[in-house]
């Protein structure tokens, strides 16, 4: 036999060899132990087994209860070990907002009406619905949904202080100003909600939540000229405080004015 062949033949064997031993190693290797997760502490929290949309009556068959991370579930949740019945003592009570399912039940979103209509119950405390008159032109065109912020511009025609005199023979004066900013708007006609995902409802009536101060703002203002829903956007509608341009409107009292078809602007002082 060659040396070639003997060299072959001593690889080969101790390639066996080491292959023997892998797999004998291998075998005799105890299996892997899977770690036991830890089974975390959990309460049982009373939850929306449907959706529940807003002004909806809550029955008992609307809810239920859920195991719930008791790390994580809120003081604010309703659990079942300090009021087993809560399931049938809420049952009754009007949702102020609209409800997922399986989102957990808080009672600052509910309210008991006793008796009351539907809009007393969701209103705030302190505050006021109030509907006026609208029309597609003045109702941005029948984008403004419930639960949309808008700004309330009054427009008024006056006379021309300077008669036939003026350069375009007598035309009149005509103001515009944003009397009130960032208003919600509860219901369109009798539309307290959006209605299969529409996206315009061109409306004869919208029902605003206002203040009392401006509830007579917005009364006076109905007498003196045609009112104009300017649709806000909802990044400017969720800021506390309003944007600048509002807290400008506020302390300056911006009025513009139309005269002889140029447009100015005036402001008024505010006490």
């Amino acid at each position: 036999m060659n040396t070639a062949r003997i060299v072959v033949l001593v690889i080969a064997l101790g390639a066996g060899g080491v292959a023997a031993y892998l797999a004998s190693g291998y075998q005799n290797a105890p299996a892997p132990v899977l770690s036991v997760a830890e089974k975390l502490p959990t309460v049982e929290v009373l939850v929306a087994k449907n959706d529940i949309q807003l002004g909806q009556a809550v029955k008992p068959d609307d809810l239920q209860w859920q195991a719930w991370p008791a790390a994580t579930a809120s003081s604010a949740f309703i659990r079942r070990d300090s009021r087993p019945e809560a399931q049938t003592q809420i049952a009754g009570s009007i949702a102020r907002v609209p409800l997922m399912q399986g989102e957990p039940i808080r009672e600052q979103k509910l309210v008991r009406a006793e008796g009351s209509g539907f809009m007393a119950a969701i209103l705030p405390s302190g505050m006021r619905a109030v509907s006026t008159e609208i029309s597609a032109e003045t109702g941005a065109g029948g984008f403004i949904l419930p639960n949309d912020r808008v700004d309330i511009v009054l427009t008024r025609r006056l006379k021309n202080p300077d008669g036939d005199n003026g350069p375009t023979g007598g035309n009149d004066l005509v103001l515009s100003e944003v009397i009130l900013t960032n208003i919600r708007v509860l219901a369109i006609d009798q539309a307290p909600k959006e209605k299969d995902g529409q996206n315009a409802v061109v409306g004869k009536t919208v029902t605003l939540e206002l203040r009392p101060d401006q509830v007579a703002t917005l009364s006076a203002a109905r007498q003196g000229g045609t009112l104009t829903l300017a649709l806000r956007s909802i990044v400017d509608a969720n800021a506390v405080d309003g944007t600048p341009e509002d807290q400008a409107i506020r302390r300056t009292g911006g009025v513009n004015v139309i005269r002889y078809g140029v447009q100015a602007r005036q402001l008024t002082s505010q006490k």
